[in-house]
């Protein structure tokens, strides 16, 4: 009996040890809740034949459009063409200069460079993680032609004073909103406007993970310049207007059918994800807020933050130490960036970016998503505040 006891105690014990679920990002959960409605769609496209260009990918423009108050969304293959066909629509190429950050994902400057348009790189703010034009305005030459701000992580750079510094200098803004879709941004006037918005044209991806993703590729153009609108949706399309016309160079960069199918469907509750976003983020705001060594994100006042990542700061060196801990305990978590563009071996140079290269060493996301549960957010708050508090022991 006493043997039967002690087995009984040892299965206790790992169950208590059991470790939860924790993902990441968890598309099957979100997909498991509309998938009677991706599926009949999906189907219907397939029955259709209309593969590519099909009524689908007008009505999600249209849809698009209407819910950021944009006059014309172009949607194409992905994030990066999005980035690259703006430059080509507003015609930058060798010679220009375009200012962005280095602190983020590599497209940035890769659809730039590709172009052989030459990239000026910048600093961001250490707490907001995005640049200003303060951090801007310094890098401005007689070659700058652009200023690409990257709303990261899923808040907008303060762009009420980088627009002023585009007018000042006569330069395009061409926003990289591909972690912010559904951000709101209100202005000085008070007017209130969606991230991708604000700028001579926005671009976004529409990557599987991203708060607002299909299941493939996927991205597009905002423009509220009709003009500017009409040669971008030549270029996605080999440069023509008319079938076999071609008027200037494009490119093959189409979003494909079915892929419209599941971004009109899930933009029906972007809303709702971000909220769910919102929520989850000030759980974990509020359960580090007094932990000395741990920053947790700053929202600017004039700006939403839908958390497309809930990113922290870790001081006094803890950062690489506090992720293999959290490993350990089958808490996943990123470092987004652990390597700064300018360090990159194709984008190398000599710029110091201090501001970029203490975040390199210090910055960790969280997991947050729609469909995170709160047991298992609970589990990772508590294992978080353990670490910290044995850490000052």
């Amino acid at each position: 009996m006493a043997h039967i006891s002690q087995i009984h105690t040892d299965i206790s014990k790992l169950i208590l040890m059991k470790k939860p679920n924790v993902q990441m990002v968890d598309l099957m959960g979100q997909y498991s809740k509309i998938k009677h409605e991706i599926n009949k769609n999906i189907i219907s496209s397939i029955e259709s034949g209309r593969f590519i260009n099909g009524p689908i990918v007008n009505e999600f423009s249209e849809n698009l459009s209407d819910y950021l108050s944009v006059k014309n969304v172009i949607p194409c293959a992905n994030g990066t063409d999005a980035l690259q066909i703006a430059f080509m629509a507003l015609g930058l190429g060798p010679g220009d200069e375009i200012i962005c950050p280095s602190w983020t994902y590599i497209a940035t400057a890769e659809a730039a460079a590709i172009l052989g348009i030459n990239i000026v790189f910048c600093d961001v703010d250490l707490d907001t993680f995005n640049t200003s034009a303060d951090l801007i305005e310094p890098h401005i030459n007689d070659k700058t032609k652009a200023i690409v701000p990257v709303h990261l992580y899923g808040q907008s750079c303060d762009m009420a004073p980088i627009i002023k510094l585009a007018e000042k200098y006569n330069l395009k803004i061409i926003e990289d909103n591909a972690q912010a879709i559904g951000c709101r941004y209100t202005l000085p006037s008070k007017e209130v406007k969606f991230t991708g918005t604000l700028g001579h044209v926005g671009t976004t991806s529409f990557y599987p993970s991203k708060n607002l993703g299909c299941y493939g590729d996927g991205g597009a153009i905002f423009t509220n310049d009709d003009y500017l609108a009409e040669k971008i949706k030549m270029i996605v399309n080999h440069g023509e207007k008319i079938k076999y016309h071609h008027e200037i160079i494009g490119c093959n960069s189409r979003l494909d059918s079915i892929q419209a199918e599941i971004l009109n469907i899930k933009l029906k509750y972007l809303d709702e994800y971000n909220g769910n976003r919102k929520i989850m983020a000030r759980k974990y705001d509020s359960a580090f807020a007094e932990i000395e060594e741990l920053l947790i994100p700053k929202v600017i006042d004039n700006s939403e933050h839908v958390f497309h990542q809930y990113s922290l700061r870790v001081l006094n060196g803890k950062r690489d130490d506090f992720k293999s801990y959290l490993s350990d305990l089958g808490i996943p978590s990123m470092i987004y960036y652990p390597i700064p563009i300018h360090k990159q071996k194709p984008y190398r140079n000599d710029q110091v970016l201090e501001n970029t290269e203490i975040l390199t060493n210090e910055v960790i996301s969280l997991p947050i998503h729609t469909e995170l549960e709160n047991s298992n957010q609970e589990y990772i708050i508590n294992r978080v505040i353990k670490f910290f508090l044995n850490e000052n022991k």
